[in-house]
């Protein structure tokens, strides 16, 4: 059974594998907010690389450069909850935000078949943003940023015009497949490939 747990801990109120409803199921969601009860923006970001993994853990080799040479990152911040491409909660809800860390169809916590990039996720990210722009500690506006995968996907569902999406910040990331991912100026790009590995027959 799925089970939605909130704690308070390191000045937020989390509530961890939050159940967001899509139009056949749901994906799971961690959200991080302020301890009392107003309303406040929402960064969210969706990706497959799962909510829960701490960057340090999941990605020890990037993180132990990232700090060695940016140690300002664990300024007002311990890194406990920083994971790969998202916000860090610790920066951002002491400045009156709520951060929704989503993992998007087949990955992490949510149930289902993993289709990266596909009008269906976009669709969930779509759910997604609707539902973060109508819970009670929301302003209403949702913001979208991130780089990369959380980049990319920022695009595709700022085309379906979500009515809470307020603003999209993305950096490094792709809007059309074909020239920036896979045939960069019409000469095959090996990222992809190396990036998802097809499974083997």
């Amino acid at each position: 059974m799925y089970e939605t747990r909130t704690e308070i801990r390191d000045g937020m109120r989390i509530d961890w594998d939050v159940a967001i409803p899509v139009r056949d199921g749901f994906l799971a969601a961690d959200v991080f907010r302020p301890v009392d009860d107003g309303q406040y923006p929402v960064p969210l970001a969706a990706g497959p690389y799962g909510k829960g993994l701490p960057f340090a853990e999941g990605y020890q080799h990037q993180w132990n450069s990232l700090i060695h040479d940016h140690p300002e990152v664990l300024d007002r911040s311990t890194g406990s909850y920083q994971v790969w491409e998202y916000c860090d909660p610790e920066r951002w809800v002491p400045l009156g935000y709520v951060c929704v860390r989503v993992d998007t169809r087949g990955t992490g916590g949510s149930p289902g078949e993993i289709d990266f990039f596909s009008p269906h996720e976009t669709r969930d990210l779509y759910d997604s943003i609707e539902w973060a722009g109508t819970q009670p500690w929301s302003t209403g506006k949702v913001g979208m940023l991130g780089i990369s995968y959380l980049a990319t996907n920022q695009w595709q569902v700022a085309a379906l015009r979500p009515p809470h999406l307020a603003a999209i910040c993305p950096w490094e990331g792709a809007s059309d497949y074909y020239r920036e991912y896979t045939h960069h100026g019409g000469i095959t790009s090996e990222f992809m490939p190396s990036w998802m590995r097809a499974p083997r027959a």
